[in-house]
């Protein structure tokens, strides 16, 4: 991760800063300890005053922990880095939590939109169409520069995505591929965006109505489940207008939403 050419909104960054520090909370903090027994190179993994062996399955979850700790670390550190270059204040205590929002699916069944739901979804599914083949990013052709810009800006936030994956939506005989679903590990949740590059088109316009009426028909509401941006034909899309969408709809949903589970990892 770097700092240049990087900024999360204020509540989000703090959200970031604090979702990694109660990670680091919960996690053991792992020595290693080598020494020659025998002229053999032998490991132990300590915590507090246990020693464990990194062979045993005890041991190996361990040492699991012990590395994601330290990739959270060094992600908390960036944040931080980020934080005192843009804001220079106290981090507000924003605490994560797990928000449970139901999606109903085609056979009318209630799914919880979380990380199994997000890692179920196919990405850029939809062969419908085909796409041009100058829009590419990461191993996806995308079908115009705005979109592109919306998954470098999703990347450059650390937010997984699926392009186009193939949804299930109550009240449709067939799947809608919407633009992109990303997750937001914070609170465990994902959403669906739908970006619109033809603001004056009657089209897009009555497209633009008809995603809004699927999306509410499955049980979703806009600006916590959902949310539209636009752009001016192919023009690139202002980084400023998607963070404060992400900033306004994540807060939304921590403080209007009902169901909410404290984050234990």
């Amino acid at each position: 991760m770097e700092i240049i050419d990087k900024y999360i909104s204020r509540e989000y960054l703090a959200l970031k800063i604090n979702y990694c520090r109660r990670l680091l909370d919960q996690l053991p903090k792992v020595k290693i300890h080598e020494r020659i027994v025998d002229g053999t190179l032998r490991k132990r993994l300590i915590v507090g005053k246990q020693r464990y062996s990194p062979d045993s399955q005890f041991g190996i979850d361990l040492y699991a922990k012990m590395e994601l700790r330290e990739d959270i670390e060094r992600e908390l550190a960036v944040y931080e880095a980020m934080w005192n270059l843009y804001f220079r204040e106290s981090i507000p205590e924003i605490e994560p939590m797990k928000i449970v929002r139901t999606l109903y699916t085609g056979s009318n069944t209630p799914v919880i939109m979380n990380k199994d739901y997000f890692d179920s979804l196919k990405n850029d599914a939809n062969k419908d169409y085909p796409k041009p083949t100058f829009y590419h990013f990461n191993g996806i052709y995308y079908r115009s520069e705005a979109e592109r810009n919306i998954a470098v800006q999703y990347t450059e936030m650390e937010i997984p995505f699926k392009y186009e994956p193939e949804v299930m939506l109550s009240g449709l005989r067939k799947p809608v591929f919407p633009d992109f679903v990303p997750y937001f590990k914070e609170i465990d949740s994902c959403k669906f965006h739908e970006h619109f590059g033809i603001m004056g088109s009657s089209d897009y316009i009555r497209d633009s109505k008809i995603k809004f009426g699927n999306f509410t028909n499955a049980g979703l509401l806009q600006d916590l489940d959902f949310y539209f941006t636009y752009s001016a034909g192919d023009t690139m899309l202002d980084a400023r207008f998607l963070r404060a969408k992400i900033n306004a709809m994540i807060f939304g949903s921590m403080t209007c939403c009902t169901d909410k589970i404290p984050f234990i990892l």
